[in-house]
C-alpha cells in the first residue's frame, strides 16, 4: 500500500483570470502536504526552450516540442508528475505511434523546508490537474507548487528565518501577442521591491525585522556559515508562454533575458544552492509582430509582477 493511497486530490478553482490563447491550466493539491502542482496543456504542440541556472536544477523532459508542462512541489519525488501527465495523454490518444508519443517537460521545487510530511505530487495528482485544465486562470500565493514554498532561506540559522513563498503570474498584451509569466518562488534569496526595499525573507527572530544577506554577512557572519546546510533546498521555477511563433534561437535568448532580469528583485539568485529553471514556450503559427528582444523586455516586467503576486498575494 502506498503512503499516499488515502490522499484526495483537491482541484484549485479560481485565481487570477486572463486571456492567454493556446494553453489550458489545471492546479491540484494534496492538503496532507500541503503540496501541489500545476499542469499547462497545449492542445497544439508548443515549442519550448529551457534555461537552467544555479547548481541544483532538476528538470523532467526538457524537450524542444511539448504537449504539456508542469511546475510541481515535492522535490525529486514530484518529477513523477511528468509520467502521470504522459500516461493521461496516452490514454486520451489511445495510440503509441511515434507522432503520438507524449512530450512532457517540467521542474520541481524542494518544499520540505516548511513542512514535516512526506507527501509529494504523484501520478494521481498529475491526472487530476491535467483533467481540470481550463483556459485563463491561475491561483496565486501559497497554492499549487507554492503551497509550502518559502523565501529567504538561510540554512539552519537560529536567528534568521524565511517567510512563506508561493506562486504568481502576470499576463499582458504586446502588439498581436499575449504573453503570460508563471513562477513558483522558493529561493535562497530574499525578495526586493523595485525601489530596493526588502519585501520578504531573512526575518530576524529576535526583532521581527527583515535583513538583507549583505547586512547578515556584515553583522552576523557566524550565521552565514550555516548556509550550505540546505544545499539543493532552494529553487525558483518559471514558465514564459507566448501565443505566437518564435524561432528557436530567439526563443532561447528570450528565456535567458527574462531569467536574468529576475535577479533585479530576487537576491541572491542563481546560487550553487538554487535549482532555478525557466521554460520559454511559443504557441501558434502566427509570427510575433515585435522583435523578440522587445518581447523579452516586456516579459521581464511581467515576471516582476508575478514574483510580487507570489509573495504579496
Amino acid at each position: 500500500m502506498s503512503l499516499q493511497d488515502n490522499f484526495t486530490p483537491v482541484i484549485v478553482v479560481g485565481g487570477l483570470e486572463f486571456d492567454l490563447p493556446g494553453v489550458l491550466i489545471g492546479t491540484a493539491e494534496y492538503a496532507e502536504g500541503p503540496t501541489g502542482c500545476s499542469v499547462f496543456r497545449f492542445p497544439k504542440r508548443a515549442a519550448c526552450e529551457v534555461d537552467r541556472r544555479g547548481g541544483s536544477a532538476a528538470v523532467y523532459g526538457g524537450f524542444p516540442s511539448i504537449d504539456a508542462l508542469f511546475l510541481s512541489g515535492g522535490s525529486h519525488y514530484g518529477l513523477e508528475v511528468g509520467s502521470g501527465i504522459a500516461s493521461e495523454i496516452l490514454s486520451d490518444r489511445n495510440s503509441a505511434s511515434a507522432p503520438d508519443i507524449a512530450s512532457v517537460s517540467g521542474a520541481i521545487i524542494y518544499d520540505y523546508y516548511r513542512r514535516k510530511t512526506l507527501a509529494h505530487p504523484d501520478k494521481r495528482l498529475a491526472a487530476a490537474a491535467y483533467h481540470a485544465a481550463r483556459p485563463g486562470r491561475y491561483p496565486v500565493g501559497p497554492r499549487g507548487a507554492g503551497c509550502s514554498a518559502s523565501v529567504g532561506q538561510l540554512g539552519y540559522s537560529k536567528r534568521f528565518g524565511p517567510e512563506p513563498g508561493g506562486q504568481g503570474c502576470a499576463v499582458g498584451k504586446l502588439g498581436n501577442a499575449s504573453i503570460g509569466v508563471f513562477s513558483v518562488l522558493n529561493p535562497l534569496g530574499a525578495i526586493f521591491g523595485e525601489d530596493g526595499k526588502l519585501l520578504r525573507g531573512y526575518v530576524d527572530r529576535t526583532t521581527g525585522e527583515r535583513r538583507s544577506l549583505e547586512y547578515i554577512i556584515e553583522h552576523h557572519p557566524e550565521e552565514v556559515g550555516l548556509i550550505n546546510a540546505t544545499a539543493g533546498g532552494h529553487t525558483t521555477i518559471t514558465a514564459v508562454i507566448i501565443d505566437k511563433k518564435i524561432p528557436t534561437f530567439e526563443l532561447q535568448q528570450l528565456g535567458r533575458q527574462v531569467h536574468t532580469s529576475m535577479a533585479q528583485v530576487i537576491r541572491p539568485f542563481h546560487t550553487p544552492l538554487d535549482g532555478d529553471v525557466l521554460f520559454a514556450v511559443s504557441v501558434g503559427d502566427e509570427p510575433l509582430s515585435y522583435p523578440s528582444t522587445v518581447a523579452a523586455e516586456f516579459a521581464s516586467g511581467l515576471v516582476k509582477q508575478a514574483i510580487y503576486r507570489a509573495v504579496l498575494h
